[in-house]
């Protein structure tokens, strides 16, 4: 006979179904991650190909290197590829290895953010709630969806951002040095991930444990001097090496201007995406992937569909926060993460609307951890909030989901009515009947998240490859490329656009690079489809090597097996129309497959 529940038994199911939900909530985006994921092949081939050249060589691996013999590295430090390099050596060269570190990556930051929310509140069913919500809103934001599948570093970036998040939290709650310098470690690595991108989030961190951290400012500012250390170290070492290291010995640092680290930490990958730099916001990145500058950018065009589905919720949620905060009804541990979220949020929003350089949608990814925190802690600091924000949700979700021409009318009556019904029990709730509050946060949820739902799931189902990636093809006339979904999105340079007759010419040769073809991307597939080193002339960014004068002695001195012609020659490639001049003039093309090709040998 089956007895009475213990006294304990309310506690016990207090402590257990947390851990089922965030259990539940871990294999679902698990499963959206990594559902079909092959479809996307090798993703991005140029850091696939890097990937494929650091399991080969561990020069390769550490320099982040295009080839396995260290002509140029790739336009970012190396990170992200450490770990792609190792997965690749360990199961080998195919799309599952390249592409599942990424969709791990994404799990473990929706845990990360999970519980670094849950500590921010301190009854603890009500941050288990918060942090549940802001897992669910990471996961489900159609940018985290597309990224967290991709090989770019962005998905390594956010993972480390989170991270940060979650030992600040750590940190403030006890005033600890020691959490506060892995905050200082998980930003250095941000930093070799993507650089000042991986530090946009530094002055929020600072900002709260400055303001909160249980103890005198003096300690408060040595912990910061700490941790600032720590910074400067993690993300310093490597830069340290590469900047001492002959350079006649390693590879050329890819899309810097002087073969010099800290010229494309401060100009490529630092100010000139920013502001533009000369030449490189002309490249067709600015306006062709984004509307122009301002501050609707960020609900606009492609970004809008990768990111903006729950900002009018953040900002509700802000308002109703900030509003609990000058009433002092938050207490200090609120306070420091209400703050940490908001100044991180305002930073990226702020920086994504305005940047003038080059900007491309997925970038917003890096806002997906503060809207969903945003949203969450409100959800459980204000009722008031909760109906707003599922108001705010819902609308802006029924009108992106008819500007892509996603879902029918019908699903969108559906949403609103929906949105409607939770909205009501929330007020019955909160009036009369507290025990329909599950039931409230459960139907205001659906109605909030559907939007961003229906068009994650359309993006794990559309196939990307290519540089510059979009989320899922829209009905709308800009900045659509197709009408259905299921299409490829940004097709570029694959490995399965190679001739296979090509691949196998060049996997038979022996010289140092079996080939060289102008351009990164086009090196790339070469890379993957034969198997060999592809010397990349111009590299990026139309980087200034090889000279022409040492591309003739290599050729001379039997390094080069062919030249590939690759059709992507720029008007101000200079180093490379130089090249295939001097080619064209002094050896005779043959065509091998639809390729045209030069025997140097």
């Amino acid at each position: 006979m089956v007895g009475a529940p213990g006294p304990d038994a309310p506690a016990r199911t207090a402590r257990v179904w947390p851990a089922i939900a965030l259990t539940c909530l871990l294999i679902a985006t698990a499963g959206l991650y990594l559902w079909n994921l092959p479809i996307n092949e090798y993703g991005n081939t140029y850091y696939a190909a890097a990937a494929q050249s650091g399991a080969k060589n561990w020069s390769a691996w550490f320099f982040g290197s295009l080839d396995p013999n260290n002509f140029i590295t790739v336009d970012k430090p190396p990170a992200a590829l450490w770990l792609t390099g190792l997965s690749v050596r360990l199961f080998g060269m195919n799309s599952w290895a390249v592409l599942v570190p990424q969709a791990l990556m994404g799990v473990g930051a929706v845990a990360l953010l999970y519980a670094a929310v849950r500590r921010t509140i301190a009854d603890p069913t009500r941050g288990a709630v918060a942090g549940l919500i802001a897992g669910t809103v990471l996961a489900l934001t159609p940018a985290a969806t597309l990224m967290f599948r991709y090989n770019n570093p962005d998905a390594l970036l956010v993972l480390l951002m989170v991270a940060a998040a979650y030992f600040l939290t750590r940190a403030v709650a006890s005033a600890s040095w020691r959490w506060l310098v892995l905050v200082g470690v998980a930003l250095g690595v941000a930093f070799l991930t993507k650089m000042l991108a991986g530090l946009m989030v530094l002055p929020a961190f600072g900002l709260a444990y400055l303001l909160f951290a249980p103890t005198n400012w003096r300690r408060r500012a040595l912990h910061l001097l700490g941790a600032a250390a720590a910074l400067v170290i993690s993300g310093g070492w490597w830069v340290a090496i590469v900047q001492l290291w002959p350079a006649d010995s390693r590879p050329y640092i890819g899309s810097s201007t002087n073969n010099n680290v800290l010229n494309l930490a401060l100009g490529y990958n630092g100010v000139d995406r920013i502001v533009g730099a000369g030449d490189t916001a002309s490249h067709g990145h600015r306006g062709f992937w984004s509307t122009h500058a301002g501050v609707l950018r960020i609900l606009t065009a492609e970004m809008g569909y990768e990111a903006s589905w729950l900002i009018p919720a953040a900002v509700v949620a802000i308002v109703a926060v900030a509003y609990l905060a000058v009433r002092r009804q938050l207490t200090r541990m609120e306070a420091a993460g209400f703050t940490t979220w908001t100044v991180w949020f305002v930073i990226c929003t702020v920086v994504f609307s305005y940047m003038t350089g080059m900007v491309h949608p997925y970038y917003t990814i890096a806002l997906a951890p503060a809207v969903g925190a945003l949203i969450g802690l409100a959800a459980v600091l204000s009722r008031s909030a909760a109906v707003a924000m599922a108001i705010a949700a819902a609308a802006w979700g029924i009108y992106l989901l008819h500007r892509a021409g996603l879902a029918s009318s019908s699903t969108r009556w559906l949403i609103g009515a929906g949105a409607a019904l939770g909205v009501i029990l929330l007020v019955a709730a909160r009036v009369k009947w507290p025990r329909l509050t599950p039931v409230a946060v459960a139907v205001s949820l659906f109605a909030s998240l559907a939007g961003t739902a229906m068009f994650s799931l359309a993006t794990a189902a559309t196939p990307h490859n290519g540089s510059i990636p979009n989320a899922a093809h829209t009905a709308d006339v800009w900045p659509t490329v197709g009408s259905r979904f299921g299409k490829t999105i940004m097709i570029g340079a694959s490995s399965d656009n190679v001739d296979p007759q090509l691949a196998q010419l060049l996997s038979s040769t022996k010289t140092t690079w079996s080939a060289a073809t102008s351009g990164a991307q086009a090196a790339a597939s070469l890379e993957i489809a034969s198997g060999t080193a592809v010397m990349a002339i111009g590299g990026w960014s139309d980087d200034p090597v090889p000279t022409l004068d040492q591309f003739i002695s290599d050729v001379h001195a039997g390094k080069i097996a062919y030249y590939v012609a690759s059709g992507r020659m720029r008007s101000h490639d200079r180093t490379g129309t130089q090249i295939a001049q001097w080619v064209v003039q002094h050896y005779q093309p043959v065509k091998v497959g639809g390729a045209t090709v030069f025997r140097l040998l």
